[in-house]
Order: structure tokens, then C-alpha cells, then sequence
């Protein structure tokens, strides 16, 4: 069963952190078919929301501090951002921003994995997060690259109540018979400075054709399209300024 709305304590909002918004969004726009609309308050500091159609599929704005790496950050709701927090600490995670209002649109926090992989809470308020998932342009997967598949399997189902189902070589991510994301064990193939992190994966409509307009425009190639067990067909980019994406196409599409 695929997410198809915001559901609390799963994936609803995904934004990109860079030097250079102006071109990411030129990037993305041309990859997926995004619209942007910047928010042209002051406090916004240039972020901006892209809309796939009407609905909001991700955001791009400025990096926030000088030790934010240029990457993409998967939210997940949740209904109490404070109580969130709360369970981070205690299972052992740690806050990089303490519970924030956003004006007329929620409440966030920034936390971190006891391994150092961030995400950020999000309780929707005014603004509930993405309007669209599993659709050619949106976000339909996440997944966690990780050293310590023993303490995140701890961790996440300790904060979000997450089902746990383990594989031979992939464990999934579900709540309540829905599976929306996965856990990949970091090995050799990953340089030891690259941290543990969350990656989302956006869905496609033709995966192969996608990688080669995303290398034409400047993206690399770090796992080249691939199919999968029940025909899906997955790739990895990095952008032209270093953040690391997925993209999908699912093997039951048309």
C-alpha cells in the first residue's frame, strides 16, 4: 500500500538545503516538472516551495548554518513537535534546533539519529506538508543509510511507532500496513566520510530517460538505473551542487 496523503509519523515534506537556490530550482523544475513560488517574506530568507500541478511536492532554500551540508531533508509529522522531541531524546537521538514556531504554518524541530542522521519534525498547522506523493515528480520513498542497523531499528519505532520488517539485504520502514520507506546498512561501498543520512526518492515516469536528462544537466550518476524485485526501476543522482537524490518508477505503472 503506497502513501498517498500526510499521515502522522510518516514521511510528509522534503526540502533541499544549498548554496546556489536559484539553480537547484532551475534543475528541478526541468527534472520534475516543478513550479516554484517563492515565499518573498523577509523572515523566509528565499525559501521556496515547488508545486508539482497545484499541489506542494518540496521545497528549496538557502542552507541554514555554515555546518548544513548541501542535502536534502526528509520531515516526518507528527501531532506534538515537543512531544516528538521528547521521545528523540529519549531513545537516545539529540536536537539540532529545539521545537520552532513557523508563523501560520506549524511547528518544526531538527533531529538526529543516535548515529547523526537528521530529519525534522514537522506539526502541521496552517500547512500540513506535501499535497502529493507516489506520482511522476513527488516523493514516494525514503530511505536510511546507516552504520548501526541495530540502534535505528531501536530508535525510529521508539519515536514514531514505526513497523520494522527486515530482509536479506533491505529492511522496510511501515505504520499501519503502509511501507513508505526502507534501511540500507552502509558498507565499504560508502567513503568513510560520507554520514549516516536519509535519502528520498522521487517517483518518475521513465527512470532511464530521467538519468540522462539529469546528467545533461549537469547531475552525477552514483547508482546507475537498476531494476528491482517486482520491477521497479531505481537510480541515484547527485545535483550539480552535491546534494544526493532518488528517483523511482515504480514496476506497476503504466
Amino acid at each position: 500500500m503506497k502513501q498517498t496523503s500526510v499521515t502522522t509519523n510518516a514521511p510528509c515534506w522534503v526540502e533541499l538545503g544549498t548554496d546556489d537556490p536559484p539553480a537547484a530550482r532551475t534543475f528541478y523544475t526541468e527534472l520534475f516538472g516543478w513550479r516554484p513560488d517563492s515565499d518573498v517574506r523577509p523572515e523566509a530568507e528565499g525559501y521556496t516551495r515547488m508545486f508539482l500541478g497545484e499541489a506542494a511536492a518540496a521545497a528549496v532554500g538557502p542552507r541554514n548554518a555554515p555546518q548544513q551540508p548541501t542535502a536534502w531533508t526528509v520531515a516526518f509529522a507528527v501531532a506534538d513537535a515537543d512531544a516528538a522531541a521528547a521521545r528523540v531524546e529519549a531513545a537516545g537521538g539529540a536536537l539540532r534546533k529545539e521545537p520552532t514556531d513557523v508563523p501560520d504554518h506549524g511547528r518544526f524541530s531538527v533531529a538526529a539519529d543516535p548515529s547523526g542522521a537528521v530529519f525534522i519534525l514537522w506539526q502541521g498547522r496552517g500547512f500540513e506538508g506535501a499535497g502529493v506523493f507516489n506520482e511522476p515528480g513527488s516523493l514516494g520513498w525514503v530511505e536510511l543509510a546507516t552504520r548501526d542497523a541495530a540502534g535505528a531499528t531501536a530508535f525510529y519505532p521508539a519515536v514514531f511507532g514505526w513497523s520494522v520488517a527486515p530482509g536479506e539485504h533491505y529492511t522496510q520502514w511501515g505504520l499501519d500496513g503502509q511501507d513508505f520507506g526502507g534501511m540500507l546498512v552502509m558498507d565499504d561501498r560508502f567513503p568513510p566520510e560520507v554520514p549516516p543520512h536519509w535519502l528520498p526518492y522521487f517517483s518518475v515516469a521513465d527512470a532511464d530517460n530521467t538519468v540522462s536528462r539529469a546528467v545533461g544537466m549537469g547531475a552525477d550518476v552514483l547508482m546507475p538505473a537498476v531494476s528491482m524485485e517486482g520491477g521497479r526501476r531505481i537510480a541515484v543522482l547527485r545535483d550539480a551542487q552535491g546534494a544526493v537524490f532518488g528517483i523511482y518508477r515504480d514496476g506497476d505503472a503504466p
